[in-house]
């Protein structure tokens, strides 16, 4: 799944390539992805882009006051062309869910790999007419998200860290893979209980958190957009590489796996070389 450092990655993407630009067509190829219905795609053509930003994992696009936001969820993903087919993407009839053409030729698409269609979209006149952005917690890279603040959201919940940092009710941007990171860099386990963290963990994980995500940021920045997903994956330190050696002590990185997901951590990093137990029911360490 996209997240914080990816989403910024394609945004900056999209901010240079759709300046100056209009849209002249919007295409929709699966009745699934359009969350909302007025106004409709139409109202998108002959705006000008007039900005492109990022609220948590959602990218919006600026269309001369109409936005068109999008969510790539866990399968979904934009792919550029300098130079769109002239062929019109028809519902049903293709893997692409959505295409929008800009006016000298160039425009995107967005797909979505799998049978479990959760990618979204949505056309509406304000951002927080988008129920998933009007619900969102801070920005973890936002100047003004201090560790103070951080703090205060962490204080009394009796709620595993891992769950914490990836609710984006809490905290925006930060799904399974930049959690397992944070954690690892901050030396704690994902089934640590938020509210028992004392001052110096609460401190090392927000310091874990700000300079993991921005690294990530920074070594996205830049690329097209088709490069992006393999930049991530470079970057890993433990997420999705169970089996390999921790890049930190050399113990072996383990997994727990759940019914849809898994997560990875080193136990000798993080759990005083305790491994976890690998089903949900466990009784989980501090």
């Amino acid at each position: 799944m996209p997240e914080l450092p990816e989403v910024e990655a394609l945004v900056e993407f999209l901010r240079s390539r759709t300046k100056d630009l209009a849209v002249v067509g919007v295409e929709v190829g699966s009745i699934t992805v359009l969350k909302t219905f007025n106004p409709p795609p139409e109202a998108l053509v002959g705006a000008p882009v007039d900005a492109v930003s990022r609220f948590g994992k959602f990218i919006d696009m600026d269309c001369g006051g109409t936005h068109l936001i999008f969510h790539l969820a866990r399968a979904g993903w934009l792919r550029w062309s300098d130079a769109l087919p002239a062929t019109v993407i028809r519902p049903g009839k293709s893997p692409i869910a959505l295409r929008v053409r800009l006016d000298d030729g160039s425009g995107f698409d967005l797909t979505e790999a799998g049978t479990k269609k959760r990618l979204a979209a949505y056309v509406v006149g304000s951002p927080e007419q988008v129920p998933g952005i009007a619900s969102l917690g801070p920005d973890p890279l936002d100047p003004g998200f201090t560790e103070q603040e951080f703090t205060a959201i962490l204080h009394g919940r009796r709620a595993q860290i891992k769950g914490v940092l990836r609710d984006q009710g809490i905290i925006a941007g930060i799904g399974n893979a930049y959690s397992d990171e944070i954690l690892h860099v901050a030396k704690m386990s994902p089934f640590a209980i938020a509210g028992s963290l004392d001052a110096d963990a609460v401190a090392r994980l927000y310091e874990a958190m700000r300079e993991t995500l921005a690294a990530a940021v920074s070594a996205a920045s830049g690329k097209p957009a088709a490069e992006v997903k393999d930049a991530k994956r470079a970057g890993m330190r433990v997420h999705g590489r169970t089996g390999e050696v921790c890049p930190e002590c050399g113990d072996v990185v383990r997994e727990v796996s759940f019914a849809d997901s898994s997560l990875q951590y080193c136990a000798t990093c993080q759990t005083g070389g305790k491994p976890l137990a690998d089903r949900r029911t466990s009784k989980f360490l501090k």
